[in-house]
């Protein structure tokens, strides 16, 4: 490990890989992105509020794609409320009007209560241009690595600690 250190060639290299790594994910995304025409192509359900259709931690895959099938009552989508950061995942259950101009109300299946409360203040539905998109796929309890990791911010430092631990040591 000293070895490496004291070699700076070989930790730039290191520096370079990891940095190519990052750069390639962030491709990934952004590749994914433009398929699904999604902003969000990949999501995780943070609560139990779709069960049983969908578990926590479960990864979710969404599109935009289908041009001729516009979303409608009974499909599953991720939407954004205005001032809101985290994502919600529910279905449709009512829709009012045709192509962009329509009107959606959404509900989670675990829930008693359709969405109206947890949409922007004065907003009654949901506009086209709120939905991010449709469940497409999902892996089951993927995502709790990520709701883990968010409910407990040291293991973001301790995982990021071993990753670079792991750059540093790593021999070629």
């Amino acid at each position: 490990m000293l070895s490496s250190l004291q070699n700076p060639r070989q930790a730039a290299s290191q520096l370079l890989s990891f940095g190519l790594i990052l750069s390639t994910a962030f491709m990934m995304w952004k590749g994914l992105s433009v398929i699904t025409d999604s902003p969000s192509p990949i999501v995780v359900v943070l609560s139990g509020s779709m069960e049983p259709a969908f578990q926590r931690g479960d990864l979710l895959f969404l599109h935009n794609r289908d041009i001729l099938k516009e979303p409608g009552v009974g499909d599953i989508v991720v939407y954004n409320v205005q001032d809101k950061d985290i994502p919600i995942v529910h279905r449709i259950v009512q829709k009012f009007g045709k192509g962009p101009k329509a009107k959606f109300l959404t509900k989670g299946d675990n829930n008693g209560a359709d969405d109206a409360a947890l949409y922007a203040r004065g907003q009654d539905y949901l506009a086209r241009t709120d939905i991010i998109g449709r469940v497409g796929a999902y892996i089951p309890l993927v995502g709790y690595v990520t709701i883990m990791l968010s409910e407990h911010p040291w293991m973001k430092t301790v995982m990021l600690g071993l990753m670079g631990l792991m750059v540093v040591m790593q021999r070629e």
